[in-house]
């Protein structure tokens, strides 16, 4: 099989923040908790400045993209091994499991999402942990409603008839035999819950919401709205951090749209 060339610009851009998260000391040239003189404006010591604190703020930038692909990509993987199983069970049960586990989804599905997130945020308080619970158990109903429609397609296909006349397990049956035909209707929904992930956690921040000492781009962004930054104006504390979730929410989901559009040309021949 052909590997598409315009997967190259987006996994270059993840592969270079995901190096950047795992070896932040590295590029740093600071120390994140390091402090110097407060609001300074960028220079050859301080490439994008200090903030508030007299922290140099290209390093915070290097050490918040740690917390912020976690929170996403954590996310993301907690709602896909949710909304995979309910998919699953839901597809390949009939009758009562299936209207029980698609009422459920159903009724996920019509919550408010971000003003939900903000209730209990407030209320389990900010850690980076209870992030990754609330936006991973509220974000798997499209997976499971996908998940589901394709189990749906292919139960009834001769080699699961096959499988099941052999005397496998069901469950045999959905890991073995189900799970790899999914799988690729899966990624693309893994990397866009990864995505919104990503910006639920910047609002959060910029909310408040999440934990003052952890770093991240959208922690970034509030701490320059709550302290000047903007009023000061000093773009280059807030606008860096925006950027980078800019470019890596569309680095993300672009890999999503190219394998969409990749199936649908494939289809097509």
């Amino acid at each position: 099989m052909k590997f598409d060339r315009r997967y190259i610009l987006p996994l270059l851009l993840i592969a270079v923040l995901l190096i950047a998260a795992v070896f932040p000391g590295v590029f740093a040239p600071y120390e994140a908790a390091e402090r110097d003189a407060t609001y300074q404006a960028p220079s050859a010591e301080h490439l994008l400045g200090t903030d508030n604190m007299g922290k140099d703020i290209f390093s915070l930038l290097i050490y918040g993209a740690r917390w912020t692909l976690i929170i996403g990509f954590s996310s993301g993987i907690l709602a896909i091994i949710m909304g995979t199983a309910i998919g699953l069970l839901a597809g390949w049960r009939k009758g009562i499991p299936d209207e029980f586990l698609m009422g459920t989804t159903d009724i996920v599905l019509i919550l408010p999402k971000i003003p939900l997130v903000i209730i209990l945020a407030a209320y389990l308080g900010p850690s980076p942990w209870v992030l990754i619970l609330v936006l991973g158990l509220l974000s798997w109903e499209s997976i499971a409603r996908v998940v589901r429609s394709k189990v749906i397609q292919i139960r009834s296909s001769n080699y699961i008839l096959a499988a099941r006349c052999l005397g496998f397990s069901d469950a045999k049956i959905m890991v073995r035999e189900i799970l790899p035909i999914v799988f690729p209707v899966i990624v693309p929904k893994f990397v866009l819950v990864t995505a919104a992930a990503m910006i639920s956690e910047a609002s959060l921040a910029f909310l408040g919401l999440s934990d003052p000492m952890m770093v991240s781009w959208g922690g970034m962004i509030s701490d320059a709205f709550t302290y000047s930054g903007f009023l000061r104006g000093m773009w280059y504390w807030w606008l860096p951090p925006a950027l980078c979730i800019i470019l890596g929410v569309l680095a993300i989901t672009s890999l999503a749209f190219i394998h969409e559009r990749g199936v649908r040309e494939v289809v097509q021949l």
